[in-house]
């Protein structure tokens, strides 16, 4: 396997494709079908079994991946012939973030002590969106260890308004 070959790669590649061929909606969930059929763990050993021959696994592809265009196909199994199943998943968020940047939408990752409502995470939506200046899509997820307040990651800022974070800087300040 070549050196510092990575799924960034593959999905730079594969969204040119996509931006050349004007076929984004198809191209992202043809990637989402290959990284959710080649990401399973069974199938990703069958596929990677040097007993298994080159036809069967063709063969299973076929069947797994039906619906998906013929250049999608080519993808998969391009990865399955050169051995780079475990690139699939950092393909297909890779190939996400490439879409969700030309259409001007920025991902956030936003932790929080408790589960918040819809309402409240609008309003963190609407500051983050303001802070980046584009269209923000948030994943929200629950963590008890920040105690309250929340932690974003925007791209490649960290907005950290958690009250574990508060309260370490009191302590550094008393101390």
């Amino acid at each position: 396997m070549a050196r510092g070959v990575s799924g960034k790669r593959h999905a730079q590649a594969v969204f040119q494709i996509a931006v050349e061929s004007k076929q984004f909606d198809r191209w992202q969930a043809d990637v989402e079908k290959i990284a959710a059929v080649l990401g399973d763990a069974e199938v990703a050993a069958v596929m990677a079994n040097p007993k298994v021959s080159p036809e069967k696994k063709k063969e299973l592809l076929d069947g797994g991946l039906k619906g998906i265009s013929p250049m999608a196909m080519n993808l998969a199994q391009f990865l399955v012939e050169r051995n780079r199943l475990h690139l699939v998943q950092s393909l297909a968020v890779e190939f996400r973030r490439l879409m969700n940047a030309y259409g001007g939408v920025e991902l956030a990752e936003v932790t929080t002590a408790i589960p918040i409502s819809d309402l409240e995470g609008e309003r963190v939506g609407k500051g983050l969106a303001v802070l980046s200046g584009k269209r923000v899509t948030m994943e929200l997820s629950v963590d008890p260890d920040i105690l309250g307040g929340f932690v974003a990651r925007l791209g490649d800022k960290l907005i950290d308004a958690s009250a574990r974070t508060r309260l370490k800087d009191l302590r550094k300040s008393i101390a």
